[in-house]
């Protein structure tokens, strides 16, 4: 099949979807293409919650067919290749679609053989994960009787970096609520340098982090699982950091392999798998060194192909991989489009690498990271709406944002290009 389309946008996820959903708002005559095999579009910020058991992982989930846009022609296919400089896309089933405009927003896959023994691990037994199983998750947790809880996040860019220790904050709470917490080590270990890279809400999560007295390793960088002795290995990334060993006696027991080598124990591990462009994006032409989307930080115009944007969490920004990010990128794609399409020039209206995190602390309680590309605390104004003054504190009012408010706007508002 051959076809061609004014604007084609790979990916039917919330860039994609949000994207084509606010162009047909401003311009219901334009011919756009969303290429996009899946079946079912998944509300994944709500994933957190499902593995903490206070949300319903079907709830999380929409048929494909209910959040395309009307008007759109849905390719339902997998792209395959691009072929940049003659304006065309093949998808792996034959087809080939070219555009005035391509819209590059496949969002990532999860690479989990970048840590050895982690495929053959994932999902199976006490080894979970919120980003591919949450359910399972939930499972682990309600079967969980104490011993080394830990929980881990890999040296690449991953969808929601604070999404790792959020259910690490639930699952701490868990065992306290439930009595589990003088039985339990609990772990949080990050290849990072800091708990979180905004100030003013690292400063809240520590005191999170000592009120559940978890164990907060910066500098580990898991490398192996051994499940079937449960054992995680970890390497310490920071050079001089003298592998940062917790004195908890035999209970927690870290031994050196050498002098950045630790190994840990685990009676429940939960990790964000490593994550990767797709593919057919690596193996493009579209991609910088790190193997994402090339594009402008500021205007999400490609730097070779000007006719190309790109947007979510396949584009090469230095910022966070979230749903938030999206919301204020979106309006910038659309906009210098259709300045393209009438040969104007690019909007001085640029991204500022906004980005936020809903850092879920408790049940019942959450603090709320908006930062940009300086990680500057940005809140946004009309949490005063809510009578939330200080979103960099744990507040009751966060909760019932993410848990219930967000939800709806983004079903109702976002999938439908209606700004919020």
């Amino acid at each position: 099949m051959k076809s061609h389309h004014n604007i084609v946008i790979i990916g039917g996820g919330t860039a994609g979807i949000m994207v084509s959903s606010k162009m047909l708002k401003k311009n219901p005559s334009l011919d756009i293409a969303i290429i996009e095999p899946a079946d079912t579009h998944y509300y994944q910020a709500a994933w957190t919650l499902v593995g903490a058991g206070t949300y319903d992982y079907k709830d999380t989930a929409r048929s494909m067919s209910s959040v395309m846009p009307k008007g759109v022609k849905w390719i339902k296919e997998y792209a395959a290749r691009f072929e940049p400089e003659n304006n065309k896309v093949f998808t792996k089933e034959g087809s080939e679609l070219s555009y005035d405009f391509l819209v590059v927003a496949p969002g990532l896959v999860m690479a989990p053989e970048l840590i050895q023994g982690l495929p053959e691990a994932l999902g199976k037994g006490v080894v979970c994960s919120n980003y591919t199983d949450p359910e399972h998750t939930w499972d682990v947790l309600k079967n969980f009787k104490g011993g080394n809880a830990v929980f881990t996040q890999p040296t690449t860019p991953i969808k929601c970096g604070g999404a790792p220790q959020k259910i690490c904050y639930l699952s701490a709470d868990y065992f306290r609520k439930n009595g589990l917490a003088n039985k339990t080590n609990v772990v949080f270990a990050t290849p990072g340098s800091v708990i979180f890279g905004v100030k003013e809400i690292a400063k809240t999560l520590m005191q999170v982090i000592h009120r559940y007295h978890i164990h907060f390793k910066p500098f580990y960088a898991p490398v192996q699982i051994e499940a079937d002795k449960k054992l995680i290995h970890f390497k310490c990334v920071a050079p001089d950091e003298n592998a940062c060993i917790v004195n908890e006696g035999n209970v927690l027991r870290e031994e050196m392999g050498g002098t950045s080598k630790i190994v840990m124990p685990y009676d429940m591990l939960h990790l964000a798998p490593p994550q990767a462009a797709p593919k057919f994006i690596k193996e493009s032409k579209l991609v910088n060194d790190a193997g994402w989307v090339d594009v402008d930080k500021g205007t999400l115009q490609h730097n070779t192909y000007k006719n190309i944007f790109s947007l979510g969490d396949v584009a090469g920004l230095p910022t966070a991989k979230t749903g938030a990010a999206i919301r204020k990128q979106a309006p910038v794609v659309i906009e210098n489009i259709f300045r393209l399409i009438e040969q104007k020039a690019l909007s001085p209206e640029v991204y500022n690498g906004y980005s936020s995190c809903p850092l879920v602390t408790a049940y019942g309680k959450m603090v709320l990271g908006e930062f940009d590309y300086t990680n500057t605390f940005t809140p946004d104004p009309k949490l005063k709406q809510m009578l939330v003054f200080d979103s960099d504190k744990e507040h009751w009012r966060l909760w019932i944002l993410k848990k219930y408010i967000l939800p709806y706007l983004y079903w109702n508002k976002m999938m439908k290009g209606i700004d919020v």
